[in-house]
Protein backbone atom coordinates (compact mmCIF):
# COMPACT_ATOMS: atom_id res chain seq x y z
CA UNK A 1 0.00 0.00 0.00
CA UNK A 2 1.67 3.29 -1.06
CA UNK A 3 2.07 6.20 1.40
CA UNK A 4 0.11 9.43 0.99
CA UNK A 5 2.44 12.31 0.01
CA UNK A 6 -0.09 15.07 -0.79
CA UNK A 7 -3.00 16.10 1.41
CA UNK A 8 -6.41 15.07 0.08
CA UNK A 9 -5.21 12.35 -2.34
CA UNK A 10 -6.12 9.57 0.02
CA UNK A 11 -9.32 11.02 1.40
CA UNK A 12 -10.53 13.07 -1.53
CA UNK A 13 -11.05 16.00 0.86
CA UNK A 14 -9.71 19.57 0.35
CA UNK A 15 -7.35 19.25 3.30
CA UNK A 16 -4.85 21.75 1.79
CA UNK A 17 -7.58 24.42 1.64
CA UNK A 18 -8.69 23.60 5.16
CA UNK A 19 -5.11 23.78 6.44
CA UNK A 20 -4.67 27.15 4.71
CA UNK A 21 -7.77 28.53 6.41
CA UNK A 22 -6.56 27.30 9.78
CA UNK A 23 -3.12 28.88 9.16
CA UNK A 24 -4.75 32.18 8.20
CA UNK A 25 -6.82 32.09 11.40
CA UNK A 26 -3.70 31.40 13.46
CA UNK A 27 -1.74 34.20 11.73
CA UNK A 28 -4.48 36.63 12.76
CA UNK A 29 -3.15 36.29 16.30
CA UNK A 30 -0.12 38.34 15.15
CA UNK A 31 -2.17 41.33 13.98
CA UNK A 32 -2.91 42.82 17.44
CA UNK A 33 0.76 42.54 18.36
CA UNK A 34 1.86 44.24 15.13
CA UNK A 35 -0.69 46.98 15.69
CA UNK A 36 0.66 47.58 19.19
CA UNK A 37 4.22 47.80 17.83
CA UNK A 38 3.08 50.30 15.20
CA UNK A 39 1.28 52.35 17.87
CA UNK A 40 4.45 52.53 19.97
CA UNK A 41 6.51 53.55 16.93
CA UNK A 42 4.01 56.31 16.13
CA UNK A 43 4.30 57.53 19.73
CA UNK A 44 8.12 57.57 19.52
CA UNK A 45 7.90 59.60 16.30
CA UNK A 46 5.49 62.01 18.03
CA UNK A 47 7.86 62.37 20.97
CA UNK A 48 10.60 63.18 18.45
CA UNK A 49 8.47 66.01 17.01
CA UNK A 50 8.01 67.47 20.49
CA UNK A 51 11.73 67.12 21.22
CA UNK A 52 12.55 69.07 18.05
CA UNK A 53 10.04 71.83 18.83
CA UNK A 54 11.22 72.01 22.45
CA UNK A 55 14.85 72.22 21.32
CA UNK A 56 14.02 75.10 18.97
CA UNK A 57 12.23 76.82 21.84
CA UNK A 58 15.35 76.33 23.97
CA UNK A 59 17.51 78.00 21.31
CA UNK A 60 15.27 81.08 21.38
CA UNK A 61 15.62 81.20 25.16
CA UNK A 62 19.40 81.10 24.86
CA UNK A 63 19.30 84.28 22.77
CA UNK A 64 16.91 86.00 25.18
CA UNK A 65 18.97 84.97 28.22
CA UNK A 66 22.23 86.40 26.84
CA UNK A 67 23.11 89.59 28.80
CA UNK A 68 25.11 90.93 25.85
CA UNK A 69 21.85 91.20 23.89
CA UNK A 70 20.74 94.05 26.14
CA UNK A 71 24.13 95.77 25.97
CA UNK A 72 24.36 95.87 22.21
CA UNK A 73 24.23 99.23 20.50
CA UNK A 74 23.87 100.38 16.94
CA UNK A 75 25.28 103.37 15.08
CA UNK A 76 23.16 105.38 12.68
CA UNK A 77 24.90 107.83 10.35
CA UNK A 78 23.55 110.81 8.49
CA UNK A 79 25.75 112.41 5.86
CA UNK A 80 28.13 110.72 3.44
CA UNK A 81 31.48 111.59 5.00
CA UNK A 82 31.84 108.42 7.09
CA UNK A 83 30.41 104.97 7.74
CA UNK A 84 30.24 103.72 11.32
CA UNK A 85 29.66 100.46 13.22
CA UNK A 86 29.29 100.15 16.97
CA UNK A 87 30.76 97.37 19.11
CA UNK A 88 29.77 96.20 22.62
CA UNK A 89 32.05 98.77 24.28
CA UNK A 90 30.32 101.73 22.66
CA UNK A 91 28.17 104.01 24.79
CA UNK A 92 25.05 105.80 23.57
CA UNK A 93 25.70 109.33 22.34
CA UNK A 94 25.72 111.72 19.39
CA UNK A 95 28.90 112.70 17.55
CA UNK A 96 29.60 115.35 14.89
CA UNK A 97 32.33 114.27 12.45
CA UNK A 98 34.01 116.63 9.97
CA UNK A 99 36.33 115.06 7.37
CA UNK A 100 38.85 117.51 5.90
CA UNK A 101 40.48 114.95 3.62
CA UNK A 102 40.76 111.20 3.43
CA UNK A 103 44.05 109.28 3.57
CA UNK A 104 45.55 108.55 0.16
CA UNK A 105 48.26 106.28 -1.20
CA UNK A 106 51.37 107.62 -2.90
CA UNK A 107 52.39 107.10 -6.55
CA UNK A 108 55.76 107.16 -8.27
CA UNK A 109 56.17 106.79 -12.05
CA UNK A 110 59.54 105.87 -13.61
CA UNK A 111 61.30 107.15 -16.72
CA UNK A 112 60.12 105.98 -20.16
CA UNK A 113 61.01 102.83 -22.06
CA UNK A 114 60.33 103.02 -25.79
CA UNK A 115 58.81 99.57 -26.33
CA UNK A 116 57.41 96.84 -24.08
CA UNK A 117 59.79 94.27 -25.62
CA UNK A 118 62.85 96.40 -24.83
CA UNK A 119 65.28 94.62 -22.51
CA UNK A 120 65.40 96.89 -19.47
CA UNK A 121 68.09 95.02 -17.58
CA UNK A 122 70.40 92.78 -19.59
CA UNK A 123 72.46 91.58 -16.62
CA UNK A 124 69.74 91.76 -13.99
CA UNK A 125 70.24 93.22 -10.53
CA UNK A 126 68.21 94.83 -7.76
CA UNK A 127 65.61 97.58 -7.99
CA UNK A 128 65.87 99.77 -4.90
CA UNK A 129 62.62 101.17 -3.48
CA UNK A 130 62.73 104.02 -0.96
CA UNK A 131 59.93 105.19 1.36
CA UNK A 132 59.21 108.07 3.70
CA UNK A 133 59.32 105.47 6.45
CA UNK A 134 62.77 104.00 5.80
CA UNK A 135 61.80 100.77 7.57
CA UNK A 136 59.85 99.99 4.39
CA UNK A 137 62.91 100.39 2.12
CA UNK A 138 63.41 97.26 0.03
CA UNK A 139 65.37 95.84 -2.93
CA UNK A 140 63.51 93.72 -5.49
CA UNK A 141 65.53 91.10 -7.37
CA UNK A 142 65.36 91.58 -11.17
CA UNK A 143 66.36 88.72 -13.47
CA UNK A 144 68.65 89.13 -16.46
CA UNK A 145 67.07 90.05 -19.79
CA UNK A 146 63.97 91.45 -18.08
CA UNK A 147 61.53 93.61 -19.99
CA UNK A 148 59.43 96.30 -18.36
CA UNK A 149 56.65 93.73 -17.90
CA UNK A 150 59.10 91.33 -16.23
CA UNK A 151 60.14 94.09 -13.81
CA UNK A 152 56.48 94.76 -13.02
CA UNK A 153 55.81 91.08 -12.37
CA UNK A 154 58.88 90.73 -10.13
CA UNK A 155 57.73 93.64 -7.97
CA UNK A 156 54.20 92.30 -7.64
CA UNK A 157 55.54 88.83 -6.74
CA UNK A 158 57.67 90.21 -3.89
CA UNK A 159 55.59 90.24 -0.66
CA UNK A 160 57.94 92.79 0.94
CA UNK A 161 57.85 95.37 -1.85
CA UNK A 162 55.07 97.45 -0.14
CA UNK A 163 53.94 98.68 -3.56
CA UNK A 164 51.78 97.50 -6.44
CA UNK A 165 53.33 97.90 -9.89
CA UNK A 166 51.66 98.55 -13.23
CA UNK A 167 52.56 99.96 -16.63
CA UNK A 168 51.16 103.11 -18.22
CA UNK A 169 51.65 104.56 -21.70
CA UNK A 170 51.92 108.33 -21.69
CA UNK A 171 51.75 108.81 -25.45
CA UNK A 172 55.53 108.82 -25.88
CA UNK A 173 56.64 105.67 -24.13
CA UNK A 174 55.91 103.12 -21.45
CA UNK A 175 56.49 103.84 -17.78
CA UNK A 176 56.55 101.74 -14.64
CA UNK A 177 54.17 103.18 -12.03
CA UNK A 178 54.29 102.20 -8.37
CA UNK A 179 51.48 102.75 -5.87
CA UNK A 180 52.13 102.28 -2.17
CA UNK A 181 50.07 99.53 -0.57
CA UNK A 182 49.52 101.64 2.53
CA UNK A 183 47.92 105.07 2.77
CA UNK A 184 49.27 108.09 4.57
CA UNK A 185 52.40 110.18 4.49
CA UNK A 186 54.77 107.65 6.08
CA UNK A 187 53.83 104.92 3.60
CA UNK A 188 54.77 107.15 0.63
CA UNK A 189 57.26 105.80 -1.87
CA UNK A 190 59.85 108.52 -2.41
CA UNK A 191 62.32 107.12 -4.90
CA UNK A 192 63.67 104.27 -7.02
CA UNK A 193 66.88 103.59 -8.98
CA UNK A 194 65.02 102.39 -12.05
CA UNK A 195 67.12 104.68 -14.30
CA UNK A 196 70.36 103.10 -13.03
CA UNK A 197 68.98 99.56 -13.47
CA UNK A 198 67.90 100.35 -17.05
CA UNK A 199 70.96 102.44 -17.95
CA UNK A 200 71.32 102.68 -21.73
CA UNK A 201 67.94 101.05 -22.32
CA UNK A 202 65.63 103.99 -21.66
CA UNK A 203 63.84 105.89 -24.41
CA UNK A 204 65.68 108.67 -26.22
CA UNK A 205 63.50 111.07 -24.24
CA UNK A 206 63.10 109.23 -20.90
CA UNK A 207 61.47 112.13 -19.11
CA UNK A 208 61.57 112.64 -15.37
CA UNK A 209 60.07 110.56 -12.60
CA UNK A 210 56.66 111.73 -11.44
CA UNK A 211 55.90 111.44 -7.72
CA UNK A 212 52.71 112.08 -5.80
CA UNK A 213 53.07 111.77 -2.04
CA UNK A 214 50.46 110.04 0.09
CA UNK A 215 48.61 112.07 2.68
CA UNK A 216 47.16 111.40 6.10
CA UNK A 217 43.47 111.73 6.81
CA UNK A 218 42.36 114.82 8.71
CA UNK A 219 39.07 114.89 10.61
CA UNK A 220 37.47 116.19 13.77
CA UNK A 221 35.07 114.46 16.18
CA UNK A 222 32.98 116.89 18.23
CA UNK A 223 35.58 119.57 17.49
CA UNK A 224 38.62 117.45 18.39
CA UNK A 225 41.16 117.31 15.54
CA UNK A 226 42.44 113.86 14.57
CA UNK A 227 45.07 112.75 12.05
CA UNK A 228 45.25 109.18 10.75
CA UNK A 229 47.41 107.43 8.16
CA UNK A 230 44.41 105.28 7.15
CA UNK A 231 40.73 105.81 6.50
CA UNK A 232 39.82 103.20 9.11
CA UNK A 233 39.58 104.97 12.47
CA UNK A 234 39.22 102.67 15.47
CA UNK A 235 39.95 104.77 18.55
CA UNK A 236 38.41 108.19 17.93
CA UNK A 237 35.09 107.13 19.54
CA UNK A 238 35.30 104.27 22.02
CA UNK A 239 33.72 101.12 20.65
CA UNK A 240 32.89 102.74 17.29
CA UNK A 241 34.72 102.01 14.04
CA UNK A 242 34.76 104.83 11.49
CA UNK A 243 35.44 104.42 7.79
CA UNK A 244 36.16 107.72 6.06
CA UNK A 245 34.42 108.05 2.70
CA UNK A 246 34.92 111.62 1.48
CA UNK A 247 35.46 115.17 2.72
CA UNK A 248 32.33 116.52 4.39
CA UNK A 249 30.16 116.23 7.49
CA UNK A 250 28.36 113.34 9.16
CA UNK A 251 26.39 112.91 12.37
CA UNK A 252 26.64 109.60 14.22
CA UNK A 253 23.97 108.54 16.69
CA UNK A 254 24.88 105.58 18.92
CA UNK A 255 21.80 104.07 20.56
CA UNK A 256 20.81 100.83 22.21
CA UNK A 257 20.00 98.15 19.64
CA UNK A 258 16.37 97.61 20.62
CA UNK A 259 15.70 95.99 17.26
CA UNK A 260 17.79 92.94 18.23
CA UNK A 261 15.96 92.66 21.56
CA UNK A 262 12.58 92.89 19.84
CA UNK A 263 13.68 90.24 17.33
CA UNK A 264 14.75 87.93 20.17
CA UNK A 265 11.42 88.39 21.98
CA UNK A 266 9.51 87.76 18.76
CA UNK A 267 11.53 84.59 18.15
CA UNK A 268 10.75 83.45 21.69
CA UNK A 269 7.00 83.96 21.16
CA UNK A 270 6.98 82.24 17.76
CA UNK A 271 8.94 79.20 18.93
CA UNK A 272 6.72 78.80 22.00
CA UNK A 273 3.60 78.95 19.86
CA UNK A 274 5.06 76.41 17.43
CA UNK A 275 5.73 74.11 20.39
CA UNK A 276 2.17 74.64 21.64
CA UNK A 277 0.79 73.92 18.18
CA UNK A 278 2.80 70.70 17.98
CA UNK A 279 1.59 69.43 21.37
CA UNK A 280 -2.02 70.36 20.55
CA UNK A 281 -1.92 68.49 17.24
CA UNK A 282 -0.45 65.37 18.83
CA UNK A 283 -2.86 65.31 21.79
CA UNK A 284 -6.13 66.42 20.18
CA UNK A 285 -9.13 64.24 19.30
CA UNK A 286 -10.55 64.83 15.84
CA UNK A 287 -14.28 64.42 16.34
CA UNK A 288 -15.10 64.60 12.64
CA UNK A 289 -12.73 61.83 11.65
CA UNK A 290 -12.97 59.99 14.96
CA UNK A 291 -9.18 59.88 15.30
CA UNK A 292 -7.21 60.53 18.45
CA UNK A 293 -3.75 62.06 18.46
CA UNK A 294 -0.95 59.59 19.21
CA UNK A 295 -0.17 61.32 22.52
CA UNK A 296 -3.69 62.09 23.71
CA UNK A 297 -3.69 62.04 27.52
CA UNK A 298 0.09 61.49 27.61
CA UNK A 299 1.62 62.32 30.99
CA UNK A 300 4.95 63.51 29.53
CA UNK A 301 3.20 66.11 27.38
CA UNK A 302 1.13 67.28 30.36
CA UNK A 303 4.37 67.64 32.37
CA UNK A 304 5.95 69.77 29.64
CA UNK A 305 2.94 72.04 29.23
CA UNK A 306 2.38 72.56 32.95
CA UNK A 307 6.10 73.20 33.65
CA UNK A 308 6.36 75.88 30.97
CA UNK A 309 3.01 77.45 31.82
CA UNK A 310 3.97 77.73 35.51
CA UNK A 311 7.16 79.60 34.61
CA UNK A 312 5.34 81.93 32.22
CA UNK A 313 2.70 82.75 34.82
CA UNK A 314 5.23 83.66 37.50
CA UNK A 315 6.35 87.29 37.78
CA UNK A 316 9.79 88.79 38.31
CA UNK A 317 10.77 90.80 41.40
CA UNK A 318 12.88 93.80 40.43
CA UNK A 319 13.85 96.44 42.98
CA UNK A 320 11.03 95.24 45.23
CA UNK A 321 8.42 95.48 42.49
CA UNK A 322 6.72 92.63 40.67
CA UNK A 323 6.99 92.64 36.88
CA UNK A 324 4.62 90.51 34.80
CA UNK A 325 4.47 89.30 31.22
CA UNK A 326 2.05 92.10 30.44
CA UNK A 327 4.68 94.70 31.36
CA UNK A 328 6.78 93.35 28.48
CA UNK A 329 3.85 93.33 26.07
CA UNK A 330 3.30 89.58 26.43
CA UNK A 331 0.16 87.69 27.40
CA UNK A 332 -1.12 84.12 27.50
CA UNK A 333 -4.16 83.72 25.26
CA UNK A 334 -7.17 81.56 26.05
CA UNK A 335 -5.85 78.83 23.75
CA UNK A 336 -2.56 78.75 25.65
CA UNK A 337 -0.45 80.56 23.03
CA UNK A 338 1.62 83.68 23.66
CA UNK A 339 0.63 87.03 22.17
CA UNK A 340 2.98 90.00 21.73
CA UNK A 341 1.98 93.65 21.93
CA UNK A 342 4.82 95.27 20.00
CA UNK A 343 3.91 98.81 21.05
CA UNK A 344 3.99 97.88 24.74
CA UNK A 345 7.36 96.17 24.33
CA UNK A 346 8.80 99.17 22.47
CA UNK A 347 7.52 101.47 25.22
CA UNK A 348 9.18 99.33 27.89
CA UNK A 349 12.45 99.30 25.96
CA UNK A 350 12.33 103.07 25.56
CA UNK A 351 11.31 103.88 29.15
CA UNK A 352 13.29 101.29 31.14
CA UNK A 353 15.54 99.03 29.08
CA UNK A 354 17.26 97.75 32.23
CA UNK A 355 13.92 96.45 33.53
CA UNK A 356 13.42 94.53 30.28
CA UNK A 357 16.91 93.05 30.57
CA UNK A 358 16.29 92.08 34.19
CA UNK A 359 12.92 90.52 33.41
CA UNK A 360 14.27 88.21 30.71
CA UNK A 361 17.97 87.73 31.58
CA UNK A 362 17.90 88.35 35.34
CA UNK A 363 20.99 89.51 37.21
CA UNK A 364 23.95 88.13 39.13
CA UNK A 365 21.70 87.05 41.99
CA UNK A 366 18.80 85.39 40.22
CA UNK A 367 17.76 84.16 36.79
CA UNK A 368 15.13 85.94 34.73
CA UNK A 369 12.22 84.40 32.86
CA UNK A 370 14.37 83.24 29.94
CA UNK A 371 16.95 81.71 32.28
CA UNK A 372 14.36 79.78 34.27
CA UNK A 373 12.60 78.56 31.13
CA UNK A 374 15.94 77.56 29.63
CA UNK A 375 16.78 75.46 32.72
CA UNK A 376 13.33 73.87 32.62
CA UNK A 377 13.69 73.08 28.93
CA UNK A 378 17.14 71.55 29.42
CA UNK A 379 15.78 69.34 32.20
CA UNK A 380 12.83 68.24 30.06
CA UNK A 381 15.20 67.34 27.22
CA UNK A 382 17.78 65.62 29.45
CA UNK A 383 18.31 61.87 29.65
CA UNK A 384 16.38 61.93 32.93
CA UNK A 385 13.58 64.08 31.54
CA UNK A 386 9.96 63.18 30.94
CA UNK A 387 10.36 62.85 27.18
CA UNK A 388 13.38 60.56 27.24
CA UNK A 389 11.70 58.42 29.90
CA UNK A 390 8.61 58.03 27.74
CA UNK A 391 10.70 57.19 24.67
CA UNK A 392 12.67 54.56 26.62
CA UNK A 393 9.44 53.04 27.92
CA UNK A 394 7.99 52.86 24.41
CA UNK A 395 11.19 51.27 23.07
CA UNK A 396 11.14 48.71 25.88
CA UNK A 397 7.51 47.89 25.07
CA UNK A 398 8.45 47.42 21.42
CA UNK A 399 11.25 45.03 22.41
CA UNK A 400 8.82 43.07 24.57
CA UNK A 401 6.19 43.01 21.82
CA UNK A 402 8.71 41.86 19.23
CA UNK A 403 9.74 39.00 21.51
CA UNK A 404 6.06 38.14 21.99
CA UNK A 405 5.56 38.35 18.21
CA UNK A 406 8.44 35.93 17.66
CA UNK A 407 7.12 33.49 20.29
CA UNK A 408 3.64 33.64 18.78
CA UNK A 409 5.06 32.98 15.30
CA UNK A 410 6.90 29.95 16.61
CA UNK A 411 3.72 28.71 18.34
CA UNK A 412 1.72 29.19 15.13
CA UNK A 413 4.33 27.27 13.13
CA UNK A 414 4.22 24.44 15.65
CA UNK A 415 0.40 24.40 15.60
CA UNK A 416 0.26 24.31 11.81
CA UNK A 417 2.89 21.56 11.72
CA UNK A 418 0.78 19.59 14.20
CA UNK A 419 -2.36 20.12 12.10
CA UNK A 420 -0.48 19.08 8.97
CA UNK A 421 0.70 15.88 10.64
CA UNK A 422 -2.79 15.10 11.86
CA UNK A 423 -4.24 15.77 8.41
CA UNK A 424 -1.62 13.54 6.85
CA UNK A 425 -2.53 10.79 9.30
CA UNK A 426 -6.24 11.33 8.60
CA UNK A 427 -5.63 11.31 4.86
CA UNK A 428 -3.58 8.14 5.11
CA UNK A 429 -6.11 6.39 7.34
CA UNK A 430 -9.03 7.31 5.09
CA UNK A 431 -7.06 6.18 2.07
CA UNK A 432 -6.44 2.83 3.70
CA UNK A 433 -10.09 2.54 4.68
CA UNK A 434 -11.10 3.29 1.10
CA UNK A 435 -8.78 0.61 -0.21
CA UNK A 436 -10.13 -1.88 2.33
CA UNK A 437 -13.68 -0.96 1.36
CA UNK A 438 -12.90 -1.45 -2.29
CA UNK A 439 -11.30 -4.83 -1.59
CA UNK A 440 -14.26 -6.06 0.48
CA UNK A 441 -16.68 -4.88 -2.20
CA UNK A 442 -14.81 -6.85 -4.82
CA UNK A 443 -14.79 -9.95 -2.61
CA UNK A 444 -18.46 -9.68 -1.84
CA UNK A 445 -19.26 -9.19 -5.48
CA UNK A 446 -17.26 -12.28 -6.28
CA UNK A 447 -19.00 -14.38 -3.69
CA UNK A 448 -22.43 -13.28 -4.84
CA UNK A 449 -21.70 -14.24 -8.49
CA UNK A 450 -20.57 -17.82 -7.59
CA UNK A 451 -23.62 -18.71 -5.58
CA UNK A 452 -25.97 -17.45 -8.23
CA UNK A 453 -24.34 -19.59 -10.98
CA UNK A 454 -24.51 -22.88 -8.99
CA UNK A 455 -28.20 -22.49 -8.28
CA UNK A 456 -29.14 -22.04 -11.90
CA UNK A 457 -27.17 -25.12 -12.95
CA UNK A 458 -29.05 -27.33 -10.49
CA UNK A 459 -32.34 -26.13 -11.72
CA UNK A 460 -31.38 -26.99 -15.21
Amino acid sequence: MSSITSLGIGSGLDLNGLLGQMQEAEQAKLDPIAQQVESQQVQISAYGEIQSALSTFGDSLGNLNDPSLYQSVTAEVSGGAVQASAGPEASPGRFEVEVGNTATASNLTSERVADLDTIVSKDGGELQLSFEDDSLDHAVAIAADSTLEDVRDAINADPDASVNASIVFDGEGHRLTLMSQGTGEQASITGTDFADLAAGNLADDPGDTVAQAGQDANLSVNGIDITSPTNQIEDAIQGVSLTLQEPGSSEISVTQDTGSIREAVTGFVESYNELKGTTDRLTDFNGEEGEAGPLIGDSAVRTIESSLRNELSAGEMQDGELSLLSDMGLSLSVDGTLALDGQQLDASLANDPDAVAGFFAGNDESAGLAGRLESTTEQLLSSNGALEGSINSAENRIDSLEERFERTEQSIDQTIDRYRTQFQQLDSMMGQMQQTSNYLTEQLNGLGGGQGGGGMGGMM
